[in-house]
C-alpha cells in the first residue's frame, strides 16, 4: 500500500474538508505516522473515515481509535501551546497521546484496560516517543491526584460532562469531551478563564464509544 498517498488523501479529502486548516496541525499529520499505531491487519485501512477497532494480536479488545479527522478536529480546537500540560482519558493506541505530546510540554494519559495501555507503550517506543507518561487504572479515579492540567481531553464519550475533571483544570485552560447519552452525542469545548468561570461551547454532532465509569445521566423513575 502507498501510505503517503493514502496520507495525502486523507489530509485533503478528509480533514481540510472538516475546516482544519491550521497548518501545524496539518503538517503533525504528516509526520506522525498514523499507520504504526494501528495493528498490521487494518493498516490498509488506517486512513479510512471512520473509528478503526483497536486489536491485540488481530483479536478486538471492544475499543476504537477516533477517526482522523475527529482526531484532528480535537487538536486544532485545544489550541494546544508549547508550555501545556496536557491530560488525555482514554489512551487507546497511543497516537492521540504520540500527537498531543508533538504540541505540548507535558503529556499524562490514563487507560483502564492494562492490555491496551500496554499496547499505547509498546507502539510510542517504537515510534521513539518517550515523554508521554502512559498511567494504567480508570482516569476518572486516577486524575485528581495529578493536580492541575491546562489541557484535558477525552478520547471517547460520557453522558455528562466530567465536573470532577473540570475543577481540574488551570485557569486559562481548555477540556473537550464527547457528551450526552443518546446518539448524536456533542462535542464540547469547556474553557477557564484566568478569574475561574467555566464557558461552555458546543462545537459539532458526532458519535464516541463510552468511557469507563464517566458520569451518567440521571435516570428518573415514575
Amino acid at each position: 500500500m502507498d501510505f503517503e498517498t493514502a496520507r495525502f488523501n486523507m489530509i485533503e479529502q478528509q480533514i481540510r474538508p472538516w475546516n482544519v486548516l491550521d497548518q501545524t496541525i496539518l503538517d503533525l499529520l504528516k509526520t506522525v505516522k498514523r499507520e504504526h499505531f494501528v495493528c498490521e491487519s487494518l493498516q490498509n485501512v488506517a486512513f479510512a473515515d471512520c473509528d478503526l477497532p483497536i486489536r491485540i494480536a488481530d483479536k478486538n479488545t471492544g475499543e476504537y481509535m477516533f477517526s482522523p479527522k475527529l482526531e484532528a478536529r480535537f487538536l486544532q480546537e485545544l489550541h494546544i501551546q508549547p508550555a501545556d500540560k496536557v491530560l488525555e482519558i482514554g489512551t487507546g493506541t497511543g497516537y492521540m497521546a504520540a500527537l498531543l505530546t508533538c504540541l505540548a510540554a507535558e503529556v499524562n494519559t490514563i487507560e483502564i484496560q492494562p492490555e491496551i495501555a500496554a499496547l499505547a507503550r509498546h507502539n510510542l517506543q517504537k515510534n521513539g516517543i518517550d515523554l508521554v507518561k502512559v498511567i494504567d487504572g480508570c482516569g476518572f479515579e486516577r486524575a485528581p491526584s495529578l493536580g492541575q492540567f491546562d489541557v484535558i481531553v477525552l478520547s471517547g464519550s460520557t453522558e455528562l460532562l466530567p465536573e470532577t475533571l473540570l475543577k481540574h483544570l488551570s485557569p486559562g485552560g481548555r477540556f473537550l469531551g464527547i457528551a450526552g447519552k443518546e446518539a448524536p452525542l456533542q462535542a464540547t469545548l469547556v474553557k477557564k478563564s484566568h478569574t475561574g468561570n467555566l464557558s461552555t461551547t458546543p462545537l459539532f454532532e458526532t458519535w464516541a464509544k463510552p468511557l469507563a465509569n464517566g458520569p451518567k445521566a440521571p435516570v428518573f423513575e415514575f
